[in-house]
């Protein structure tokens, strides 16, 4: 329809279908639990293993035994197996705050130090503030915690650089996270420390259910530290000739080293770990994990495709359990792995715990699993939820989100000693009855997942893992697709671009068999006058999507001698 201005004259209309379209952002899973370290109530996107020891920890000392979180195992079997990225929100019980660094002393040895710096990690585990060893190292210093180094301080051009260093290194031996150069104490300059570094304190606000900025003006650059305060900045450090003012010389920091502490908050005190847990799981408690989850409801700001809880079951912790379902169902982009029961719980009783969800967007698997832990070497017992993150991101390694992460070739088990329960085929059989996913045990293949149903009790194509998943993909991949049209005109142009994109992608999934057959509608038949002037656009994606072989039937068939075989 033309658009015409309200008093006589020209209205010049503009539509452009020359943007490039981004590619589809792939996300990956997330995880809510316990952690050793790191920020307290603030996701943080990981990469690797390594990624996640530096910025969370592996093991704990509680007593005088070793523990490792769910948390951890669980990332370490995701990225072992494939995972690419997992976005970590670290949850506790109390009251935590970070530690600061010692004295950074100058030479004009006043009693405030140059600047404060403050670790981005929560808890007493980042105190290493001790007297140095005879090797320059901190009695309380771990690879958990870090300390300090000014380096290459320069009264003449009023830079130094700055070291973050392992807790647990020496002055012969210096383990170095990270480094900046040439930063300086001048606000106006590029190179000031703040603005090098960051100096931003995150934290969770309810009633915005968002993370906020409590204080700072720079984004956190370092992953350790930030700065908490500059107490002798040295604006315009030059003077006209361009010779540093004999006012701010002595505020440059002096070469040295430092540690951090003053630090609070610790959880491990009465924790129940592994087989152990209950209401009272890894020292927390369902109330515990209420921020977060009411956080990752928000789908705008927090993408992925799997989550996982491991630590929390539907028998002791149901109320937030349900908050996790009905936001996963909510976001509609992703699907929640559940744990049912708790070491001791029986089959009878898992299956109890599965009938009262019912929902395509959640799975769960049973029994418990005996593994080797992978940072204390202990054998010990985990729930399924553990282990299935690294079960989806094998499967989406050596298939596709559309396969189904189970069988053989894409569910087994490698790391497992053993399951807890050896399952008769009747137990199989009840299990999946209830939608509960099979673990077997298989004399050559080991523990396998056999089965890859979701929690759905209406039989449907949505009852099944792959299904939701090719689902999830489909909304992800076309949703961002179409954020690029928003506000573009509603003309044929625009829709032709839309269906150019869609069905050249949805015809790469039909040849990696994850659809039969497919149809994009974008066009006038949609697309009426009547819609158009109401600013709507309207497209219907019809799909067929493939079904797994889930139950083989092979008939042995015996002939008399000379009977002819069938055609």
């Amino acid at each position: 329809m033309a658009n015409f201005p309200t008093s006589p004259g020209v209205n010049l209309n503009e539509i452009d279908n020359t943007f490039l379209t981004p590619l589809p952002v792939n996300v990956g899973a997330a995880i809510i639990g316990p952690t050793v370290k790191g920020p307290v109530e603030t996701p943080i996107l990981v990469t690797s293993y390594s990624d996640y020891k530096n910025r969370f920890g592996g093991s704990l000392i509680s007593g005088s035994d070793s523990y490792t979180y769910f948390t951890s195992i669980a990332a370490y079997n995701y990225f072992n197996n494939g995972g690419e990225s997992l976005l970590v929100a670290r949850v506790v019980s109390g009251s935590y705050i970070s530690a600061t660094g010692s004295n950074v002393a100058n030479s004009l040895n006043v009693a405030s130090s140059s600047f404060v710096l403050e670790t981005l990690s929560e808890g007493v585990i980042n105190n290493s503030t001790s007297p140095l060893t005879s090797n320059g190292s901190l009695t309380s210093g771990s690879d958990d915690n870090v300390r300090w180094e000014i380096s290459n301080a320069n009264t003449g051009s009023g830079t130094f650089n700055l070291s973050i260093r392992r807790g647990n290194d020496t002055t012969a031996n210096p383990i170095v996270l990270e480094s900046f150069n040439n930063i300086n104490l001048d606000p106006n300059s590029t190179r000031y420390i703040s603005r090098v570094i960051g100096d931003q304190v995150l934290s969770y606000t309810s009633t915005d259910n968002q993370i906020d900025i409590t204080s700072g003006t720079f984004q956190n650059a370092s992953r350790y530290i930030r700065i908490k305060s500059v107490s002798n900045a040295t604006p315009n450090y030059f003077d006209n000739a361009g010779i540093a003012k004999t006012a701010f010389t002595g505020s440059i920091p002096v070469n040295g080293s430092g540690s951090f502490g003053s630090a609070t908050g610790d959880v491990k005190a009465g924790a129940n770990f592994y087989d152990t847990i209950a209401a009272q799981t890894q020292g927390l408690v369902e109330g515990n994990y209420t921020n977060m989850v009411d956080l990752f409801s928000n789908s705008d700001d927090y993408q992925f495709n799997v989550l996982l809880t491991p630590g929390l079951t539907n028998e002791d912790h149901t109320s937030t359990v349900s908050s996790i379902i009905t936001n996963t169902q909510q976001r509609g982009d992703s699907i929640y792995v559940m744990d049912t029961v708790g070491y001791s719980g029986t089959l009878t009783e898992a299956v109890t715990q599965a009938n009262s969800r019912n929902t395509s967007y959640a799975s769960t698997y049973w029994p418990w699993l005996r593994i080797q832990d992978p940072e204390n070497g202990k054998r010990v017992w985990v729930p399924a939820s553990v282990l299935i993150g690294g079960v989806y991101a094998f499967n989406d390694k050596v298939g596709n989100p559309w396969t189904a992460p189970a069988g053989i070739r894409r569910g087994g088990l490698s790391t497992v000693i053993r399951a807890k329960n050896k399952l008769s085929a009747t137990n199989k059989e009840l299990l999946y009855s209830n939608n509960i996913n099979p673990i077997n045990t298989f004399p050559k293949s080991g523990v396998v997942v056999f089965g890859q149903k979701t929690l759905q009790k209406e039989a449907s194509a949505l009852d099944r893992v792959n299904v939701r998943r090719l689902l999830i993909d489909l909304k992800s991949y076309i949703g961002q697709f179409a954020d690029n049209l928003v506000f573009e005109q509603n003309v044929t142009a625009t829709r032709n671009n839309f269906l150019a994109q869609v069905n050249p992608f949805l015809e790469s999934i039909q040849q990696k068999n994850g659809l039969y057959a497919f149809r994009v509608i974008m066009d006038e038949s949609n697309n009426t006058p009547d819609v158009i002037d109401r600013n709507q656009l309207v497209g219907q994606i019809y799909i067929q999507p493939t079904r797994t072989a889930e139950f083989i039937s092979l008939d042995f068939i015996l002939l008399p001698t000379g009977a002819e075989f069938p055609s």
